[in-house]
């Protein structure tokens, strides 16, 4: 089962609609001074829980293609969008974020206009 870790930026109702689609999924919020977990520490959660991070900071997609950690990355690119919107995009593409991890890509980038997996 694919495991998320949602990064600040986004809003807990992205994890909150993950959970309803019987996906382990958390917030950053969830763990202790979550609002304020560094990048260095939202990587070693997800490395340790075995999570994808879910995220808008590019700095994640600049250190995957560095280092090639964490594991895998879903970076969206939507700008600045309303959370009906994101929940939105997600219900359209989920199948194929899904299929993708599942086929061993180990990193996406979304927009509401491109997908691409690697």
């Amino acid at each position: 089962m694919l495991r998320y870790i949602i990064d600040t930026q986004l809003p807990p109702r992205l994890a909150a609609f993950l959970r309803e689609k019987n996906f382990d999924a958390v917030h950053t919020t969830d763990y202790p001074e979550g609002h304020l977990l560094q990048d260095a520490e939202i990587r070693a959660i997800a490395d340790a829980e075995d999570r994808i991070i879910i995220t808008k900071d590019t700095d994640f997609f600049d250190y995957y293609m560095v280092k090639g950690s964490p594991p895998m990355v879903l970076l969206l690119k939507v700008g600045n969008i309303s959370n009906a919107d994101l929940i939105s995009l997600f219900t359209a593409k989920l199948p194929l974020i899904v299929s993708s991890f599942e086929d061993n890509s180990t990193l996406i980038v979304l927009s509401p206009t491109h997908f691409t997996a690697y």
